[in-house]
C-alpha cells in the first residue's frame, strides 16, 4: 500500500519581517470531509503497515491485561462518616465508585458505575466529584468527548436519580457550600477552553441564573475552586505558570465573602492551606526551592508570614499537608523523594527515610484533619505500588496494599540504577534504568527504550509498570531521562531548560542515550526514543538533531509545530503558555522557537522509522500538528523508513478511555519496535 501524500496549499506567514511557508496549512479544518479522508487514510496506511504485527499485538494485549486483577479495588478512605472507594468489577472497563456508612462491613451503596455511564458512549471518562456535607447530594464532571470539556451532573443519593441540573463547558472543579443547597464551579471559555470564571450554582435552579462569583480576565490565567479539608474555607486560585493568587471564603465570617489572601506578583507563587489556627503557605518569595510559612487567620499579609522551614537550594519543597497535630512536608533532593513530619506539639521533625537507591514516595488521600495517621504511596522501578500508612507519633509502617501482579512477580528478577550522563555544557544529567536480570549483559548488546519530557516542571519519577515488563522481559532496558525543564533537581533545573534555554533539554536527552551506550547498557544502534505532548515535542527535536542516534522513535500527541501554535492566541492554551515557552511576538523568542520548532527544522536527511500518535479531539496539542509533521517529514526525509500516522477519531490528548482499550494502543507502540528488533515471535 503506498503510503498518503497530502496535497499542498501555499500558505504564507510573515513574522517579524521572516517569511514561512505552510503548504499543509489547510489541513486545520476537520469540519473539511477531505480532512478527515485524509486522516482516515492515513490509519489505513498504518494498520496496513503493522498488519503483519496484528497477531503479536494481539498477544501483547492479552499479556499486559493478563497482569491486571481485574475485580481489583482501592484502600477505602474514611470521610464524613463514610468509607469511600473504587472498585472494578471481573472484565469491565471502567470503575464503580461506592461508599458505606461508618463500618466496612455495612451494606454497600453504589455512587456512580462508570460502566453503565459509558454504555452508549464512544469516550468516557468520570473526572472528578464531590458530596454535599449532608451526604445526600453528589455532584460529578464527566467528559464525553476526550477534548476536556465537561459537564457537571447532580446525583440525589436518596432515590439515586439524576437531578435535572446540568452545566456544560465546566471545569473538574466541585466545591459544595456548608449549606447543601449551592456548590461553586469553575466555567471554560468556549472557544480557548481556558477555566476563566467561577460560578455558584443553586440546585433545582436553572443554570443560567447561576451567579457569576470571580472572573479571570487575564487570559494568561486559569482559574479554580477548591474547598479545603477542615470544611472551613473555600479558595479561589488564579495561575499563571510564574504566578499565583488565592482569594478565600471563610464560613465562620461568610458576611465577609471571598477575601484576597496576597495579590497576584509576578512571579510571586504561593500555595496556603488552613492549619487548627493560622494558614501554611507553601511559597517562592526569597525561595526559589519554596520555603513554608505560617500566618493566623486574621494576618494573611506577607508581612506577617512567618518561616516555618527555611529555604534550602538543594533541596525543593514539592507539597504540603496540614494535619491537626501533624504537618507533613513532600521534598525532592538529588532528585529523589522524602517525606519530613512535624509534630505541631514539640517542633520536633523527622524524615521518613528512602528504602531503594531511585524510587517513587508521595502522599496519597488524606482527607482527614483529626489525625495522626499518614498514608503514602511508594514504588520503584521494580516495586509494585503501595499504600503504606505511617503513625506519625511513633513512626511504624503499616501496609495497607500491595499491588497484584498477575501471574506473579519478583522483584529480585530486576535491576534498577542511576547513572549521570554529561550534558554538552558539562552539566551532569540523571538518568534512571531497569532491566531483567537474566536478560542483561552489560556489554552494549541490549536494546534499550529511553523516555523523555522535559517541560513545565513535571518530573518523570521513577514508577513501577506492569506494561512495561512486556518489554524487559524481551531483553530491552527502560530508562527515563530526567533532563533540564523538569524540576528533578529542583526549580534551577526546571529554568534550565525553558524559555531562551530549551535547547538543554534536548541536548539532555541526547547525551542521557550516548551514556547508555557508553557505559555499555544499550548497543548503539538499538536505542530508541519515546515522548508524548511537550515530550513529544522533545522527540521531533532529537530526530532533528541526531537521526542516526534513534532505531525508532514513538512520538504520542506530540507538540511539534511550536511556532504556529504560539502566535495562535485563538487555539486553546496558547496564551498561558506565554510563561513556558516565550512569546514568539517579541522577535528574540520567535526566532529561538524557529530553531528547535520540529516542523519547521524538517530537513532532507535520513530519519530513523516513526511511530506518531494524535487524538482527532486533543485539545491540549490540536491533532493537526502532528498530521501536518508527518506530512512534511515525508516530503523532506531521503530514506525509506516508515513513518506512521495513527489518529483516534473518538479521543482526545489522553487517548481512549477504559483501563484496557488503552492497553491496545500500547500494544501497537511495543510492537512497532519489538518488531524493528525483530522480537516479534
Amino acid at each position: 500500500m503506498q503510503e498518503p501524500k497530502a496535497k499542498k496549499i501555499n500558505h504564507e506567514f510573515v513574522e517579524h519581517g521572516f517569511k514561512r511557508n505552510d503548504p499543509y496549512y489547510w489541513l486545520r479544518n476537520k469540519k473539511d470531509k477531505e480532512v478527515i479522508d485524509y486522516l482516515e487514510e492515513e490509519n489505513n496506511f498504518t494498520q496496513a503497515a503493522l498488519k503483519h504485527t496484528e497477531k503479536f499485538q494481539a498477544a501483547l494485549f492479552a499479556e499486559m491485561k493478563g497482569r491486571i486483577k481485574e475485580d481489583d479495588a482501592s484502600v477505602p478512605y474514611f470521610k464524613n462518616d463514610y468509607w469511600y472507594y473504587t472498585r472494578y468489577k471481573e472484565g469491565s472497563e471502567y470503575a464503580i465508585y461506592a461508599r458505606k456508612f461508618k463500618d466496612l462491613s455495612a451494606e454497600e451503596e453504589i455512587l456512580l458505575d462508570e460502566n453503565e455511564l459509558a454504555a452508549d458512549q464512544d469516550y468516557y471518562e468520570i473526572v472528578s466529584f464531590a458530596i454535599s456535607a449532608d451526604n445526600k447530594l453528589l455532584a460529578y464532571t464527566e467528559d464525553v468527548s476526550g477534548r476536556r470539556q465537561y459537564q457537571i451532573k447532580i446525583k440525589d443519593l436518596k432515590t439515586g436519580k439524576n437531578l435535572p441540573d446540568m452545566i456544560k463547558n465546566a471545569s473538574s472543579d466541585i466545591a459544595w457550600h456548608k449549606n447543601n443547597k449551592q456548590f461553586f464551579y469553575t466555567l471554560n471559555d468556549k472557544k480557548t477552553l481556558r477555566a476563566f470564571q467561577i460560578k455558584c450554582h443553586h440546585i433545582n435552579t436553572p443554570t443560567s441564573n447561576d451567579e457569576i462569583i470571580f472572573t479571570e480576565k487575564d487570559e494568561a490565567y486559569t482559574t479554580g475552586v477548591s474547598k479545603e479539608k477542615n470544611d472551613r474555607f473555600i479558595f479561589i486560585g488564579s495561575w499563571s505558570t510564574l504566578t499565583t493568587e488565592y482569594q478565600y471564603l471563610d464560613f465562620e465570617n461568610e458576611e465577609d465573602g471571598f477575601q484576597m489572601f496576597h495579590p497576584r506578583t509576578l512571579k510571586l507563587e504561593y500555595y496556603p492551606e488552613p492549619s487548627r489556627d493560622g494558614f501554611y503557605i507553601k511559597h517562592n518569595f526569597q525561595a526559589k526551592n519554596f520555603t513554608l510559612s505560617f500566618c493566623p487567620f486574621n494576618q494573611v499579609n506577607i508581612e506577617s508570614w512567618v518561616s516555618i522551614q527555611a529555604h534550602d537550594p538543594n533541596v525543593l519543597l514539592e507539597d504540603f499537608e496540614v494535619f491537626k497535630n501533624h504537618l507533613v512536608v513532600q521534598e525532592k533532593t538529588n532528585g529523589l523523594n522524602q517525606l519530613k513530619v512535624y509534630n505541631l506539639n514539640n517542633k520536633a521533625s523527622k524524615i521518613i527515610p528512602p528504602k531503594e537507591e531511585t524510587f517513587t514516595m508521595y502522599m496519597d488521600e488524606n482527607p482527614l484533619m483529626d489525625t495522626d495517621k499518614l498514608r503514602i504511596k511508594y514504588n520503584s522501578l521494580t516495586t509494585p505500588n503501595s499504600v503504606i500508612e505511617i503513625d506519625m507519633n511513633d513512626f511504624s509502617e503499616k501496609v495497607l496494599k500491595t499491588q497484584e501482579v498477575v501471574g506473579g512477580y519478583n522483584s529480585e528478577d530486576y535491576q534498577s540504577e542511576r547513572i549521570w550522563a554529561l550534558g554538552d555544557d558539562g552539566t551532569k544529567v540523571p538518568v534512571s534504568l531497569v532491566y531483567k536480570k537474566d536478560k542483561f549483559k552489560k556489554e552494549g548488546t541490549n536494546p534499550v527504550l529511553l523516555y523523555g519530557y522535559g517541560s513545565y516542571g513535571a518530573t518523570i519519577d521513577p514508577y513501577f509498570s506492569t506494561v512495561r515488563l512486556s518489554l524487559l522481559n524481551r531483553g530491552f532496558v527502560f530508562a527515563i531521562a530526567h533532563i533540564r525543564g523538569s524540576e528533578y533537581l529542583g526549580t534551577s533545573w526546571y529554568e534550565e531548560g525553558k524559555f531562551l534555554k530549551k535547547k538543554n533539554t534536548f541536548t539532555d536527552f541526547i547525551a542521557a542515550a550516548e551514556a547508555l551506550i557508553y557505559h555499555n547498557y544499550a548497543h548503539k544502534e538499538k536505542v530508541y526514543a519515546m515522548g508524548g505532548s511537550a515530550g513529544g515535542l522533545l522527540m521531533g527535536a532529537v530526530a532533528n538533531l541526531r537521526p542516526n542516534l534513534w532505531a525508532g522513535i514513538i512520538s504520542n500527541v506530540p507538540f511539534v509545530d511550536v511556532v504556529t501554535t504560539m502566535m495562535d492566541e485563538t487555539i486553546p492554551l496558547t496564551t498561558g503558555e506565554f510563561e513556558e515557552w516565550g512569546n514568539p511576538k517579541e522577535a528574540d523568542y520567535f526566532y529561538y522557537m524557529l530553531s528547535y520548532s520540529p516542523y519547521d527544522n524538517i530537513a532532507k536527511q535520513c530519519y530513523p522509522p516513526m511511530l506518531i500518535t494524535s487524538g482527532l479531539h486533543d485539545s491540549q496539542v490540536q491533532y493537526w500538528e502532528p498530521t501536518k509533521y508527518v506530512a512534511k517529514l515525508r516530503d523532506y526525509k531521503v530514506d525509506s523508513n516508515l513513518a506512521l500516522l495513527h489518529t483516534n477519531m473518538e479521543a482526545g490528548h489522553g487517548g481512549v478511555s477504559g483501563r484496557f482499550e488503552a492497553l491496545k494502543e500500547v500494544a501497537m507502540e511495543y510492537a512497532f519496535i519489538l518488531d524493528l528488533e525483530k522480537m516479534t515471535e
